[in-house]
């Protein structure tokens, strides 16, 4: 450099910046918070689909349990309250499945460190 000089204070300003944007902390604070984010979006969509899947067997078994009974009362069949009791199972293990989406969700963000 010809004659030019930088001020003390802008080279001392400029290495103050890098160090707090790229030191080691600050970088591994930053990756981890991504990181948490990331898991709990994760989580989040699968509870999400957890709940759609609720919903949609719901809608089945909804149907069905009303057809089985339209069947029951139109003819007195006993083999449809045996139907019945299938839908029933359907939904509770619907249920059960979401509950357990849930709480392994919950878990494993409660689990990661977030920064």
């Amino acid at each position: 450099m010809s004659g030019t000089q930088i001020d003390q204070a802008l080279i001392d300003a400029v290495v103050n910046s890098r160090d707090a944007v790229m030191g080691p902390q600050t970088v591994l604070t930053s990756g981890a918070g991504k990181a948490y984010q990331s898991v709990a979006q994760t989580a989040a969509i699968a509870i999400q689909d957890a709940a759609d899947n609720l919903r949609n067997i719901s809608t089945i078994a909804t149907t069905a349990t009303g057809v089985a009974m339209a069947e029951y009362l139109a003819t007195g069949q006993p083999d449809m309250q045996a139907f019945l009791a299938i839908t029933k199972t359907m939904m509770a293990n619907a249920t059960a499945d979401f509950a357990a989406i849930g709480k392994a969700s919950n878990a494993i963000i409660g689990e990661f460190k977030s920064g």
